[in-house]
């Protein structure tokens, strides 16, 4: 990568969360999860946008590709992996319109997707996981040392 806005990424992550949330799909089901997901730059390696959704339908992807657009004009290349949100007719739809490429990773190849991976780890060990307690396998290092 060369400059800004050659080649972005997205992705979703899950959140765990202590308390869960009413589904919209149902009134006595409850989720424990939220979905994040966030556009990079693969040059800057910067968070363009992100948006935090309590279902899996693509809108929110979509509203958080339309923030990152407005604010820092097209890229050249769109890097996804193959999500149901990103193969949506609003999505690629939404990248087609304005002419930018859409590159998906193949299956199982997250390393194709690797900065934005990287995201989501040090997101989840340096953020939410503290929030909800130690990960199990902190806790066992620790219960093992005394």
């Amino acid at each position: 990568m060369e400059r800004p806005n050659q080649v972005w990424c997205s992705d979703i992550t899950y959140l765990p969360m202590r308390r869960g949330f009413r589904s919209p799909l149902s009134s006595d089901q409850w989720r424990t999860r939220a979905r994040l997901v966030a556009i990079m730059d693969w040059h800057t390696r910067k968070v363009l946008a992100w948006r935090i959704s309590n279902t899996l339908e693509a809108d929110f992807c979509v509203e958080a590709l339309n923030e990152a657009i407005h604010k820092f004009g097209l890229p050249e290349i769109m890097n996804t992996d193959q999500g149901s949100q990103f193969t949506s007719f609003a999505w690629t739809d939404r990248l087609r319109r304005t002419g930018v490429r859409i590159s998906m990773d193949g299956k199982g190849r997250f390393l194709d997707n690797i900065f934005i991976e990287r995201l989501w780890r040090t997101l989840k060990y340096e953020c939410v996981y503290c929030m909800l307690g130690k990960p199990a396998r902190r806790q066992r290092r620790a219960s093992a040392n005394g």
